[in-house]
């Protein structure tokens, strides 16, 4: 079996986001691995390991997502891509046709995401890339298993499981407890410095710069307004449940 992992460099959660010029600053910040990412990360290698699978991980970024892509070779993958070169940049639109035109160029039976980027949480580029290759696709899976081509996947579905099938090739996105992603051991980490890390660009990958050009434009990057102190409404239910109309109308606007 041949897997594709598709993965992403993300601010840690635990950083405080601060918005210079309209821009989140980036300087000083620690940046891992998709959180979502890591549980596709994990799954690739255990099926590595019950399979005798190959295992290639996959980003679109700047440089310093080289080191998101040491980390996964150091968990157990087998060997890399970056996509770093600026021609490839834009929005999900164009990942999923880079990662499409990437996909291609390689023989791959399943291609594994997280289900959503812990910094834009579109959920986007792996459904996109699944049409693209026209594949079948499970989201939000919690559990995977695969025998010869069939492949049945548990996905939450608002509190309850929906078990869906489908056959290889196939894309699959993971959710949070599909798994518990490994640490790195010391031996994986210095074993991933030699395992190949391949860089493609525009030319690589034959593509026109016109034609995977973003659809959407970020118009404005802010933070959420501060959180005031909660109010607490006092008198007669009825004299209550009228303040309380009043101020979604009035003051928070969330109702005419």
């Amino acid at each position: 079996m041949n897997i594709l992992v598709l993965l992403k460099q993300t601010f840690d959660t635990e950083e405080r986001i601060n918005i210079v010029d309209g821009k989140v600053k980036e300087d000083g910040v620690r940046f891992v691995v998709n959180p979502y990412d890591e549980y596709a990360i994990e799954e690739a290698i255990r099926l590595k390991e019950e399979n005798d699978a190959q295992v290639t991980v996959v980003t679109l970024g700047p440089e310093r997502a080289e080191e998101a892509l040491r980390t996964a070779l150091a968990m157990g993958a087998d060997e890399a891509i970056l996509a770093d070169d600026k021609a490839l940049f834009g929005d999900e639109y164009t990942a999923a046709q880079v990662l499409a035109a990437i996909a291609k160029k390689g023989n791959y039976d399943l291609i594994l995401g997280g289900n959503q980027a812990v910094d834009d949480g579109s959920s986007q580029v792996a459904v996109r890339l699944a049409e693209l290759l026209g594949w079948e696709h499970i989201s939000t899976l919690t559990k995977l298993e695969i025998n010869g081509d069939e492949v049945v996947g548990h996905r939450d579905a608002e509190g309850d499981e929906e078990i869906v099938a489908g056959r290889l090739p196939l894309v699959v996105t993971a959710q949070q407890g599909l798994n518990d992603p490994r640490y790195p051991s010391l031996i994986g980490i210095r074993k991933a410095g030699k395992k190949p890390l391949h860089h493609v660009t525009l030319a690589d990958l034959g593509l026109d710069s016109s034609v995977i050009a973003a659809r959407t434009e970020v118009v404005e990057t802010f933070l959420p307004a501060k959180k005031e102190a909660g109010k607490i409404l006092q008198g007669e239910l009825s004299d209550q449940v009228k303040e309380l109309v009043g101020a979604l109308r009035t003051v928070e606007k969330v109702i005419e």
